[in-house]
């Protein structure tokens, strides 16, 4: 690095890697993110999978993104990029306006040929000028080539080679930020442990596409970021599916029960199948059912066994599993409903975000079937949010819906391996023997909190039936009598509502003292945060309280909401949760709304842009 004559220093940075769906830029921007984070930056990334799963190459709708953030103080994945990796001319056009003025732009020169930028829309010959991009230092490298030129004597196919591309520009991408090559060799190595051919390969182009940059370095200016005073442990890069994964394990850890996911594969959640499945040395068993019904009816089955029972899907597959909800509320049996939100009805946007499913997990049940909802706010927090839903689900004898979505679940940020002794014992409501001497039946109750005894099959005096036909409140016998309706109805909401007494308290962030109230779920936490942050360090005073839990609600919601004049509630949907507030809390007439629905996270330039409008007022 002695010979590079401009360096520049940045607190943060944010890279976009992008190009056709099978030019793994998933991958490279991955492999970044790793190294990023072991060597202690803070990252945030958006994986922007295409729109069209199957476009033909070199289109727009076939697009593939990875943006990654690194650096201190970060929580989004950014708006726009410093530095935009473009392996053809779609990918350019698709990525316009996420790159800053005067970012670096690398493309593969290659692929920008006349016929490239036909297939791209262009009109010209010249995209840069057509999509008036004269600010951005461009960096031509012709990838294709030097890649090929790499592995002329490697003995592999042409088709193998031309996949090699997105090594050689993360290769230049190391380069330019100064990461180290170790770590994504070892990371590497791992992916292509059963193929050394190919690993070899990928190596020696991503060395070579590092000795490019340093053989450019006059013609661009390297950066170096500065990296965050970090607690001491093991840290890794982590997305929310994994994490959500991992969080189950640990529950079943601490609650001493096999953990059992009953699940079918559904974009964007099958990870969630996938890395539990790897996890038969843990004691956790998985059934990849033939369609979502079998799936929760088989964790309702090994609920009732004994188990720590999840199932798995997204928001057109919760819609085929309520029924089943409906009977794990009826039999009050410990369960864990992981949807990962994704965009629109039907099978509408499957790749993209959105938090449209909230009232669907409230409300979207026959009969009044009250279940606990909670939220995830961040990759590294489905993990915590993962572990509170099987503890609630394990205490309170309730099935327990988990809000996370494509953005955080995709996304990955830096996380250090927690210590299991800082997370509390699980104590499921087992029967116990002495209920004997009253003549158990299977819905008598703890009389404080509500909730129905577990008698795991088997206990010896606990013989028992469960089912989804009305239960008297005493007998335990099938009852139509309607007053017997109206108690156990009341029964079972009085459970879910005291749980408010278990979880955490609402915490003002921001300026406590501020006029305006941002309101926020799950998976916008980053960019609300960022956008408060951002206001207060001009003066402007903004306050902020993030929503983990839905159902119920912390107890102080009511108390800190009448407290601000100007409320706004944010969401990725048409108002869901502001709905609810204003139903839960009468005469809530301060509250506005700001929406987006459009598959895409927020940016945090439009929500300040909106906060200062409403300050204004």
């Amino acid at each position: 690095m002695s010979e590079q004559t401009n360096v520049k220093e940045l607190e943060k940075v944010v890279i976009r890697f992008s190009g056709d769906s099978g030019d793994g830029m998933q991958l490279a921007g991955n492999l970044f993110s790793n190294i990023s984070a072991a060597i202690g930056n803070e990252i945030s990334t958006f994986p922007d999978y295409p729109a069209e799963i199957r476009a033909p190459q070199g289109t727009l709708g076939g697009v593939s993104g990875f943006q990654v953030h690194i650096g201190k103080g970060v929580y989004t994945p950014g708006d726009k990029a410093d530095v935009l990796v473009a392996m053809n001319p779609a990918a350019l056009k698709t990525n316009t306006k996420y790159v800053k003025p005067n970012a670096v732009v690398i493309i593969d020169t290659d692929s920008f040929k006349k016929n490239d930028l036909e297939k791209a829309a262009f009109l010209t010959e010249d995209p840069f000028k057509e999509l008036n991009m004269n600010s951005v230092q461009v960096v031509p490298v012709a990838i294709t080539s030097l890649v090929k030129d790499s592995l002329a004597n490697s003995g592999l196919d042409n088709k193998t080679i031309l996949r090699c591309k997105n090594m050689f520009a993360l290769g230049l991408i190391c380069w330019l930020f100064d990461r180290p090559l170790d770590q994504a060799a070892h990371l590497l190595k791992n992916k292509f442990a059963k193929k050394p051919s190919v690993l070899e390969a990928n190596i020696k182009v991503m060395t070579d596409g590092y000795n490019y940059g340093n053989n450019i370095h006059a013609s661009v200016s390297t950066y170096r970021i500065e990296t965050k005073s970090a607690k001491k442990g093991f840290y890794t890069d982590v997305n929310g599916n994994r994490a959500t994964a991992l969080g189950l394990i640990a529950a079943s850890e601490k609650s001493g029960l096999p953990l059992f996911l009953g699940s079918y594969p559904i974009t964007p959640a099958s990870d969630i199948l996938h890395e539990l499945a790897k996890r038969k040395d843990l004691d956790v068993k998985v059934v990849q059912a033939e369609d979502e019904i079998a799936g929760i009816c088989t964790a309702i089955g090994a609920s009732f066994a004994g188990n720590l029972a999840a199932t798995s899907t997204s928001g057109p597959g919760l819609a085929l599993k309520s029924e089943a909800i409906g009977l794990a509320v009826m039999a009050e049996l410990p369960l864990v409903i992981i949807d990962v939100q994704r965009g629109g009805p039907s099978t509408g946007l499957p790749t993209k975000s959105e938090q449209t499913d909230l009232l669907q997990a409230l409300y979207g049940r026959n009969g009044e079937s009250p279940v606990v909802v909670l939220a995830a706010s961040t990759p590294t927090n489905c993990f915590d949010m993962a572990f509170a839903a099987s503890k609630i689900a394990l205490e309170h004898m309730t099935p327990v819906i988990l809000l996370t979505d494509a953005f955080i679940a995709n996304g990955s940020s830096a996380w250090r391996i927690p210590e299991m002794e800082e997370y509390p014992e699980i104590h499921p409501q087992y029967v116990y023997n002495d209920l004997l001497k009253d003549n158990w039946k299977p819905y008598k109750r703890n009389p404080e909190t509500n909730v129905r005894y577990w008698a795991i099959p088997g206990t010896e005096g606990f013989m028992h039936r469960l089912g989804g036909l009305e239960k008297d409140c005493i007998t335990s016998a099938i009852s139509t009598d309607p007053a017997n309706h109206q108690k156990m109805t009341d029964m079972r909401q009085a459970k879910i509502d005291y749980i408010a007494n278990e979880i955490p308290e609402l915490e003002i962030l921001g300026n406590p003292e501020a006029d305006l109230l941002v309101v926020g779920w799950g998976g916008t936490y980053g960019h609300l945060y960022s956008a408060v942050e951002s206001m207060n360090a001009t003066g402007k005073k903004v306050a902020m309280v993030h929503f983990n839990y839905i159902n119920p609600m912390p107890k102080n919601t009511e108390e800190i909401l009448r407290r601000y004049k100007k409320i706004v509630v944010c969401e990725l949907n048409n108002g869901q949760f502001a709905t609810q507030l204003c139903a839960k809390i009468p005469g809530l007439t301060n509250v506005s709304r700001f929406n987006k629905v459009q598959g895409q996270p927020f940016m945090v330039s439009e929500l300040t842009d909106h906060f200062s409008k409403l300050m204004e007022e």
